[in-house]
């Protein structure tokens, strides 16, 4: 399996998978409720000046993305317990860095933003700048990512242990 791949799969909890689960077949068995929305605000007359309409319809899109989003979520999670061990970052490990030039430390889950309902940790996506560079690295190696805004960055990997919950 390639790095890319390997990136791809979401780790999820049972807890969170079922969560996430049930959100969409509740978005799914509501597609019948926005077309019939839609539909009645249409009835009403010019839609250019029916701000129902329009309303309805801007739920619709949410509504569908949402799905979109669950949908390739829940395809691509890996369901299941925390890895058991930490010896280099994956998705589902709290990893703890320190900034270069910097004492203070900071510690996150690596993972779904969707499992941060269920964990009081900063969760970090693995497709972020800093998961995607410090997937596969070992405590004691520093990383230099580069941040959204184009400044280069360095951290030490100081911990790694398993996501209890």
């Amino acid at each position: 399996m390639s790095t890319t791949e390997e990136t791809r799969v979401i780790w999820l909890t049972q807890e969170a998978h079922d969560r996430l689960a049930a959100e969409l077949e509740a978005l799914i068995a509501n597609r019948p409720v926005i077309a019939a929305e839609i539909n009645e605000r249409r009835e009403e007359g010019d839609l250019k000046e029916n701000g129902g309409y329009h309303a309805a319809r801007d739920e619709q899109g949410k509504q569908e993305a949402r799905i979109i989003q669950l949908e390739d979520l829940l395809r691509n999670a890996q369901v299941g317990d925390a890895p058991t061990e930490a010896n280099e970052v994956t998705p589902g490990v709290v990893v703890t860095v320190r900034f270069d030039g910097d004492d203070d430390t900071e510690t996150f889950l690596l993972g779904s933003r969707e499992i941060g309902a269920t964990t009081d940790l900063t969760v970090y996506s693995p497709e972020s700048a800093l998961g995607s560079a410090l997937l596969g690295h070992r405590v004691g190696d520093t990383v230099t990512y580069q941040t959204p805004t184009g400044a280069d960055l360095s951290v030490t990997l100081t911990d790694l242990k398993p996501f209890t919950g």
